[in-house]
């Protein structure tokens, strides 16, 4: 049985007479978003609940109901807004106990307001920052803002900044609120209370896979030199446009169906003999005829569009990845599984 006084509920158990209350078919919905442990250990409460006074259901619900306002006006505009637009409803003192209630259970992200933002607009106020300031806003942003703005630094920046995403770990609260007052002004802040963990390889390979060609071909090129074993890693998670000779021959046969022939001749204008054959080779033997004597009229190219029709193909193989219909090897492999 539960306790009688909802003060004395644990989060499980407050948790199980709510979904209790929201009865099986919404429920079932709320099941879907847990990991299997959340589902075992609710499960099990909701087995031990017995008959719930009404006053204890109803005090359950309006304190999930505070926690999502509250966790709506953080989302909004950071805890302080939240703790203004709470006194303004409920009064300083309800409004302080609900801010102090759920700080241990709102994980607020740093840097949150800036995921909202313009990346343009970050770009302008943290261009000029040290390399490693870049590198920590970039690392928490998400992967299509961190592209746009690590496209737009010096060449000379972007490996630096790369660099220090790739082998940055876990940071200090204190270091992360001293960077969220440089944006403070422009983006606002939120406020962090434990340690959290951004970037990494993987981190810079998400931002990478999204860059343009000229940027990704900098970055590793400048990467090689400064940390030869860091490149490796961060190319061994990465699909770059030569990797296509590692393909299966069914999954090349598969990207050329989804591929315009205007940017594939443009592409391959750019590339080995050994990717050259690698796709004359899942083509029919018109097909590939055509496709040089296209290559041969096109004349002299720029390497912008040569670069430009290369990602074109790479996104192509990676649609069809995230899809599952090719599975490209990672981590040194070669195989593809079609």
């Amino acid at each position: 049985m539960l306790p009688e006084k909802l003060a004395q509920f644990n989060g499980r158990q407050k948790a199980a007479v709510l979904l209790v209350a929201l009865g099986p078919e919404k429920s079932s919905q709320v099941y879907k978003h847990l990991g299997e442990e959340e589902i075992e250990e609710l499960t099990l409460e909701i087995a031990n609940v017995g008959k719930v006074p009404p006053e204890v259901k109803d005090g359950v619900i309006e304190e999930f109901y505070q926690m999502c306002l509250a966790q709506e006006y953080i989302s909004r505009g950071g805890i302080d807004y939240a703790r203004d637009i709470l006194e303004r409803a409920m009064g300083q003192n309800k409004a302080v106990d609900i801010i102090n209630r759920l700080s241990s259970s709102l994980q607020v992200s740093p840097f949150d307001f800036a995921r909202k933002a313009d990346p343009s607009q970050i770009l302008s106020f943290i261009q000029s920052e040290h390399p490693q300031t870049i590198a920590l806003i970039i690392a928490y942003l998400n992967s299509e803002q961190a592209a746009v703005i690590l496209s737009a630094l010096p060449p000379e920046t972007q490996a630096d900044v790369a660099r220090r995403i790739a082998v940055m770990d876990r940071t200090s609260p204190d270091v992360i609120k001293g960077v969220e007052k440089v944006l403070e002004r422009k983006l606002s802040t939120v406020m962090s209370q434990d340690y959290t963990t951004a970037g990494g390889i993987k981190s810079l390979v998400e931002v990478l896979n999204r860059v343009d060609r000229s940027t990704e071909k900098g970055i590793l090129e400048a990467l090689e030199e400064q940390n030869p074993e860091l490149a490796e890693d961060v190319k061994k998670l990465m699909f770059v446009f030569e990797d296509i000779v590692g393909l299966d021959d069914r999954a090349v046969q598969q990207i050329l169906r989804g591929v315009d022939t205007k940017d594939l001749s443009l592409a391959l204008k750019g590339t080995n003999e050994e990717v050259k054959k690698k796709i004359y080779k899942n083509m029919s033997e018109r097909a590939a005829t055509l496709l040089k004597e296209d290559m041969e009229f096109m004349g002299p190219v720029r390497l912008r569009n040569v670069e430009e029709s290369q990602q074109k193909v790479v996104n192509v193989i990676r649609r069809l990845e995230e899809s599952g219909e090719i599975v490209v090897a990672r981590g040194g492999g070669d195989e593809v599984v079609v």
